[in-house]
Order: C-alpha cells, then structure tokens, then sequence
C-alpha cells in the first residue's frame, strides 16, 4: 500500500506564525466501495514565537510517524518588516506516487519514494500596522527523491530516476487561513506561482510511455473566507481556487479528491472521492462548509460539506466529463474547554468512476487536540505508566 499521505505536508507556510501553538492533528477518509491509496495524516504540530529565549526567533515543526517538517524564522532579518524562513524536511514515503486512472487506483504502475530537502523563504510585510496582513513571499528549495518498488509494483514498470528538484515560488497573499481544524475566522487573497527544475528531461513506465519533465510551471489563486456568527455559533466557509500549469507532468501535476482540511497549505477536497483521484493541468473548484450548534452549550453541532471542479485532465489520465462534484455532512463535537475537537463524515462523489457506475460513497474523521488548552492527554492519577512519558514528551 502506497502509504505517501500519511504526514502532514505543511512546509512552504506563507509567512511566520506569530502564534504559540501545539497540537496533535489527525484525518483518515475510507472508501466504502473500491480501494483507493490510504488517504490520511497523523502530525504533531509546534510552532513557537520567541523559541530559544530570542524575540526574535519562531521555530515551527510538524511530526508526523515517519515524517519531519521545521521552519526556523528570523524576524526583520533583512529590514524592517522583512523576515527570513530557513525550512529542513524529509522521511519516508513523502514522495510517493500512486496511479489514479478513471476510478482505478493501478498498484501495478504505483511506487515508493523517500526523501527531504531544505528551503529558503524570504518574508516582507507591506502593512504591518493593519490588522490583516499583506505579504510577499519568495521561496526556493532543493528536494531529494529516491524511489522505490511497493510489493505490487509491476516488475516490467520501469521506476523514475531518483529526482533532484529546484523550485521557486512567488506569491503575494492578503490574509490567512490558521492551521487548525475549525479557524472561526478566517480570510483570504492571495495570487501564486511555482517553477519546479529537474535539470533534464526522463521518462519511466512501461517501455518508458511516461515522463517527467525538466521544468514545470504552476499558476494558482485562492480567495477564501472562514466566519463564525457570534452567539448562535453558526460557521461557514467558502474558497474558490483556480490553476493553471505548464508543462505539467504526473509528479507535478495537481491532484484533487477526498476531504482533508489540512492535508496541504492548498488542499483540494472533493467529498466523497478518493484522496488525489483526479489529476489535473488546470481547474476551477469551489468548496463550502457550513455548520449549526445541536445542543445549548454549543459542543455539539451538525455539518455541511461541498466541493465541485471544473479540470483540464493530464494527458493519458483523462475520463468522460470535465465536472465533478461531491457533497458530505456529519457531526462535529468540541470539548467545553475548546482543547478537543473531532468530526465524523459521509461524502458522496456524483461523478467518480466506479465498477457499479457512476457515484461514490465515503466516511472520515477529523481529530484536533491543543495541548495549551487542555488538560493532560491522561489521568495523572493513574498508575505510572508510558502514557505519562508520553504526556512528558508533549510538555504537559
């Protein structure tokens, strides 16, 4: 089993969290018919402001089982208003691939891939007395791939050269999302481009029919607004985010499909389909959530989903119909000391492909918990135990 969703791929943050946060982060969707790759992520989240007794030091790192992301922030590091990200990730399964043809996940033309690199990022804030902020950002990196044969890799597919990727992202964002599961506010503008350098051109595959690209190019907009009604703790959202490519391959190309939140800085869910069903060279998709309050103290509540895109697919991975579109709801519980928070959920894809036809059905859960707001993860009135090494280890 391709096993490269299970981290949390948050590198490439838009600007230094100002905030102190530590949480724990999970999400799983499973297919209630087929079998797609797993789709799922498992992080600890820390992100802290004035790290190492310097005010003007933000450290940031995710954990994930068998994955490492960490920014080290310098603030005003080049002027006034001007910070400086310097980003180490890597582990495994991070870069791996799995074949997404027409509703099939293909096991056979799936493979492995481990690796990590480094990145940095400059920051400059154009308005820093303004409440929202605007912010440039320009970010280059290096990632290292080597790839490897899953159990049910076929032995005449022929693996891509271990990858060694430039990139450089440009981008100009007004606003922000916070990367929490149920930000009550929440707004955003923001405009990006992305050119990826492998060097020189490869192929793979069966007698190599695939390729992968010396330089690709993404172009990609969002506009997203989170807002909680005060009181009757109503909360909606609504996002639309457009993109384009060149010279798109299938290690480059977007990927939309299932409903994780915080599976990427730009997640592209479509309730009900499988985690990155669909590739793309370009698209138009909108999303919406929408949520009401059950019971009086406002811990229980009933959710709405909805996504739907319209996409231009990558060549050799296309289907009948450019539109597809999923809808889902569930329950969504937070703890009356706002610490736990977790939803369960169904999603149906209309127009995912399936064996029976058209139509597919799927569950997930969501988990949040913030260690600063809660009490610790078990009963210190229980008997020693490695739980409380555990407890220790978060900083309870």
């Amino acid at each position: 089993m391709v096993l490269g969703l299970w981290m949390c791929l948050l590198s490439a943050q838009a600007q230094i969290d100002p905030v102190d946060r530590q949480m724990f982060q999970l999400g799983y969707n499973q297919p209630l018919q087929g079998r797609g790759p797993i789709a799922g992520y498992a992080f600890y989240y820390l992100n802290k402001p004035t790290a190492f007794n310097r005010t003007n030091l933000t450290f940031r790192l995710a954990v994930a089982p068998v994955f490492l992301d960490s920014q080290l922030g310098i603030k005003d590091a080049l002027g006034p208003n001007t910070d400086l990200g310097v980003g180490l990730e890597g582990g495994g399964f991070a870069d791996s691939f799995a074949e997404m043809r027409r509703g099939r996940f293909v096991r056979g033309e799936s493979f492995v891939g481990h690796g990590g690199g480094t990145s940095l990022s400059v920051f400059h804030r154009f308005n820093p007395e303004s409440r929202i902020p605007l912010n440039a950002i320009l970010r280059g990196g290096f990632h290292y791939a080597a790839y490897g044969r899953e159990d049910r890799t076929a032995p005449a597919f022929e693996l891509p050269d271990d990858l060694k990727n430039f990139s450089l992202r440009t981008g100009l964002r007004w606003g922000g999302r916070a990367p929490v599961l149920f930000p009550k506010v929440a707004m955003e503008l923001s405009i990006w481009h992305e050119t990826l350098l492998r060097g020189s051109h490869s192929s793979y595959g069966f007698g190599n029919d695939r390729e992968v690209n010396d330089r690709s190019h993404l172009f990609w907009t969002r506009g997203l607004l989170y807002y909680t009604l005060p009181e009757k703790e109503h909360q909606f959202s609504l996002s639309l985010t457009l993109g384009t490519s060149t010279r798109a391959d299938r290690l480059s190309a977007y990927r939309m499909g299932g409903f994780l939140p915080l599976i990427a800085e730009f997640p592209l869910n479509i309730p009900g389909y499988y985690a990155q069903e669909i590739t793309a060279t370009d698209f138009a998709l909108v999303n919406g959530f929408y949520s009401i309050p059950l019971d009086h103290d406002k811990n229980w509540f009933l959710a709405f989903m909805v996504g739907s895109a319209s996409v231009d697919y990558l060549s050799g991975l296309e289907q009948s119909g450019d539109w597809h579109t999923g809808v889902g709801g569930g329950i969504r519980y937070r703890s009356p000391n706002r610490a736990w928070q977790a939803a369960l959920g169904y999603g149906y894809g209309f127009n995912a492909i399936r064996k029976s036809g058209r139509g597919a059905h799927s569950i997930g859960i969501l988990l949040q918990y913030d260690f600063d707001l809660g009490q610790p993860l078990f009963d210190p009135g229980l008997p020693p135990s490695q739980w409380r090494g555990f407890d220790r280890l978060f900083g309870r």
